[in-house]
Parts: C-alpha cells; sequence; structure tokens
C-alpha cells in the first residue's frame, strides 16, 4: 500500500489533482495517441474517444483508487481493479504498455499543473501509478493463465437471427473446429473487424447462451449517434456486412460480472440491450433448476423494442418461482401477448423482493442507479448489488447527486 509519505501527500493533493483530471486525462491521450496512433487504430475505441467516455473513466478510475488507498490504508479496491482487469484482458492489453501509460499520463499532469508538481508529489502519484498498474498486470497475468484459449481465434458465423430491427444475434462455430473454452454465465467476448479505413476495432459483447451451448452467441444491438456520440462503428458493421459463413476474431470470454451458485433468492434486473448477459444467467438457472425466488425485471422502450423477449419469458416460465415484470416506456396491451408489461419506468414499490436477495443489473447508469436505491429501500445489501456497464464504466466518474 502507499507509504506514509506518499499518503500524506496524496491527501494533500488529491483535491487538486481531482479538479483538473479531466483535463489531464484529455491532454494524456492527446499525446498518447501522437506518439502511438496505432492504439487509437487497433485498441482503443474510437466512439469513445470521440465522445469523451473514456476519458470521464479513466479520471474516476484514478481519483476513486487514490481516494480509496488515503482512506483505507491496509486495503485495495479489488472488485474495481477487477472489472477493469476482465476489460483489459479481453482487448489483449501487455505489461509493456504500462510504461508507455505512465510516461505520457504523467506528462500531461506536468503540462495541467505545472509547477505544483514538486519531486515529492510526482514521486507520491507515481506511486499510486504503480500500485494501481502493478495490481492490474498481476491480475491480468493470472486471467490469461486461466484462459482455455490464447490470443484472438476466427469463429464462423453459422446463423443470423434479426431479433429487433436494430439487434441481431450471431452464432457462430471455431472455424478451426476445435474445442471451445468454457465461460461462465454473464461474461462477455471482444469482438475484433477490420473497418473499411484499415482499422481493427474491437467491442465486447455479452453471451447470450448458458454454459455449454453448442455455439457462440451474442446479441449486437445498432447504435445510432448523434449530435454528440459518433455512430457505433462496430456495431453498424456487423449489421451491416456480417453475414453466416463469414469469419470474426473472437477474444476468449472475460467479464466479472458472473452468475455465482447460491440457493439464495436473485433478482435480474436489465434495460435495452442490457438483457442480453441476463438472459444468459436465466437460462443457465433454469437449467441447474434453481427452486429459489427469482424476480426478472426489465425496462424497454415498448414490447416490440424489447430484444429476446421470448427467451425472457420462455427460460423464467421453466423455473418453480419466477417472476418476470417489464416495463416499457410505450406500453399497449395489445402488443403484449405474452403478458408481465407495465407502462412506464421501472417501480418496484409493489414488487416483492424477498429477504436475502442477491442482485445483478445491467443496463443504462441512471437505471442502475434507480433501481439500486430502490433495492437498498427493500432491505437488499448493497454488498448483494451487482451491476455490469456496457463501455467505459462512468459509475465512479459520475457519482449520484
Amino acid at each position: 500500500m502507499l507509504s506514509e509519505q506518499s499518503a500524506a501527500t496524496v491527501r494533500a493533493t488529491l483535491p487538486a489533482v481531482g479538479a483538473a483530471i479531466g483535463q489531464i486525462t484529455e491532454r494524456f491521450y492527446a499525446r498518447l495517441f501522437d506518439a502511438h496512433p496505432e492504439l487509437l487504430r487497433d485498441l482503443f475505441n474510437r466512439g469513445n474517444q470521440a465522445a469523451g467516455t473514456q476519458r470521464q473513466a479513466l479520471a474516476g478510475s484514478i481519483a476513486a483508487f487514490a481516494t480509496y488507498l488515503v482512506e483505507n490504508p491496509d486495503q485495495r479496491p479489488d472488485l474495481m481493479l477487477q472489472r477493469i482487469a476482465h476489460k483489459h484482458a479481453s482487448l489483449g492489453v501487455t505489461p509493456e504498455q504500462y510504461p508507455v501509460v505512465h510516461e505520457h499520463l504523467f506528462a500531461a499532469i506536468a503540462e495541467v499543473l505545472g509547477e505544483a508538481v514538486t519531486p515529492e508529489v510526482a514521486a507520491a502519484w507515481t506511486e499510486v501509478y504503480w500500485l494501481m498498474a502493478n495490481a492490474l498486470i498481476a491480475i491480468e497475468k493470472r486471467l490469461y493463465e486461466q484462459s482455455e484459449q490464447r490470443g484472438w481465434r476466427e469463429w464462423e458465423v453459422v446463423e443470423r437471427i434479426e431479433e429487433t430491427p436494430d439487434v441481431a444475434t450471431f452464432k457462430l462455430r471455431p472455424a478451426d473446429d476445435a474445442p471451445m473454452p468454457g465461460y461462465r454465465a454473464g461474461q462477455y467476448v471482444s469482438v475484433g473487424v477490420e473497418l473499411p479505413d484499415g482499422a481493427r476495432q474491437i467491442r465486447q459483447y455479452s453471451l447470450t447462451a448458458a454454459p455449454g451451448a453448442p455455439v457462440r452467441q451474442f446479441a449486437v444491438k445498432r447504435v445510432s449517434g448523434d449530435a454528440t456520440t459518433p455512430d457505433g462503428e462496430v456495431s453498424n458493421h456487423l449489421h451491416a456486412h456480417v453475414r453466416v459463413g463469414d469469419v470474426l476474431h473472437l477474444s476468449a470470454p472475460y467479464g466479472d460480472l458472473v452468475l455465482e451458485e447460491t440457493e439464495a433468492p436473485l433478482l435480474l434486473a436489465s434495460a435495452g440491450i442490457g438483457v442480453t448477459p441476463m438472459i444468459a444467467m436465466l437460462e443457465q438457472l433454469a437449467l441447474t433448476g434453481h427452486s429459489a425466488p427469482v424476480t426478472v425485471v426489465h425496462a424497454d422502450r415498448s414490447p416490440t423494442a424489447h430484444a429476446l423477449r421470448s427467451d425472457h419469458h420462455a427460460y423464467a416460465a421453466k423455473l418453480p418461482d419466477a417472476r418476470p415484470v417489464f416495463f416499457y416506456e410505450q406500453y399497449d396491451e395489445d402488443e403484449d401477448t405474452a403478458g408481465a408489461g407495465r407502462p412506464g419506468l421501472v417501480d418496484l414499490g409493489d414488487v416483492d423482493v424477498p429477504a436475502g436477495t442477491r442482485a445483478y443489473l445491467c443496463g443504462p447508469l441512471p437505471f442502475m442507479r434507480a433501481v439500486r436505491e430502490q433495492l437498498i429501500g427493500k432491505g437488499v445489501s448493497p454488498a448483494d448489488i451487482h451491476y455490469e456497464v456496457f463501455g467505459p464504466d462512468l459509475w465512479l466518474a459520475q457519482p449520484a447527486a
């Protein structure tokens, strides 16, 4: 953990660094990509860079890690580190890349803060960086060693299903016919595609079948941009160009939001395309005959926009004690032939949440924050509420008001 001298320095300078962390990370990425344009082209998500969300996530993680170190000198925020490490492993991040990040990050700090970065301050924050970096390197090393797949592998698309106008499911088998590596319900794979400009862009997609499925399958929502956010390069490429017989490059499965073996009551809450890991979890529960209550919550624009809705209903129906409750902003009972729908945003006021419930959340941040608050109000322990953010994890970077 942090030395006493560095802890005192970090504690004293944390307000100044925290206030400038957005400028620092912006300058950092500019410097990094000027020196290594291949990282933006072939590793980093160009859409997140353009939207600024990756900068926000990096700023939030650095500030949260430093704050945790000074407030908990004998501990380490392993949950946060595990989440970052899984994402890094899915991208193939290597130990050799950490010194490169250090070089440009600390040059950016010196640029932004100027004379405030004394040798003592630089040494203290260098200690923070390498504590975080070395912890990530160690976790990533273990993940690589535990993986049944090394590096990228070619997979052939054997089926494509149009779930909704904006969501398609892709089912794949290994192109080399070798055995498929195992995974846990809730995990994702990285998918790498070559775009028309020659860039190799990578995105993560949750696996939508329970472990043991004869194919790898994931659902992709076509991302449409707006004035501040560009269209999703990879999602649009997959929708427009990838058909049965095409080959994609996939990583090994990673992800720390996984369904644990438990006899406790469960609540699976999702919104929009956040339904994908929940479908795999729900199928796994159905296959194993989970006997405790399972509350299945989903929020979407409408029943017809609800991707994998039939799977949601089918797997819930196979459980002995499951209750699906779906909320739709635009609700017409005539569209909701399977029932379980309600109009409006998620409101768990009259939804029974048994004592000891373990909750899994996936969806936009406002949705997850709202559900988490309601669950805590119903007596669910914060330690039993687990979440997955698609894209950069902004939960730390955008604290609730």
